[in-house]
């Protein structure tokens, strides 16, 4: 045996998880983002299809992935985007966020163009590690129509290429819709 406690994996759309299910994963993603996980990150996280990892029935790794439309230069592209990537302190460096994130992956390679997320440069080798990519050009946000730079998100988006992604100039502008709270 080695050890490490056996991990159930669960995947269910938001409107299939109870309500003590997100209140759970709230809390998970709050602790795991040591508090800087606001309402608008949360309702970033709603709305698509959830990974879980469960350890004796309780949530300890979680990933969803939501539709979105980003635009790589001119072209618009079915994008699965990853929120709410977290892992239970007390249970990192097990394979359980590598667990859900490939599960995820799975999710996403049959159903997307493409694959994205926003991550901090020190987990960047964590997606790397599971085929992701940083997206070598620019950045924006689509305001009214127009694409306006993000400079702040430029080096710090990664990208999952799936089988249907067809060619991508990975040095022209990558530009996702506007929302409310972080537009990455």
């Amino acid at each position: 045996m080695s050890g490490v406690p056996k991990l159930t994996l669960r995947s269910a759309p938001t409107e299939a998880l109870s309500d003590l299910e997100l209140t759970e994963l709230r809390m998970l993603v709050f602790l795991a983002f040591d508090g800087r996980f606001d309402s608008d990150d949360w309702d970033h996280t709603l709305g698509g299809q959830h990974f879980l990892g469960l350890r004796d029935g309780a949530i300890v790794a979680h990933a969803s992935a939501v539709a979105r439309e980003l635009r790589v230069g001119e072209r618009a592209v079915r994008t699965g985007y990853v929120e709410g990537v977290a892992v239970a302190a007390e249970h990192r460096r097990n394979g359980y966020g590598h667990s859900v994130m490939a599960q995820l992956g799975e999710f996403l390679a049959p159903r997307f163009e493409l694959g994205a997320l926003s991550a901090a440069e020190h987990t960047h080798s964590f997606y790397r590690r599971l085929g992701w990519r940083r997206w070598q050009g620019p950045t924006a946000v689509m305001v009214e129509g127009v694409a306006q730079p993000t400079p702040e998100d430029d080096g710090g988006v990664m990208i999952l290429e799936t089988p249907s992604t067809g060619p991508l100039d990975h040095e022209s502008t990558l530009a996702c819709d506007w929302r409310g709270g972080d537009v990455w």
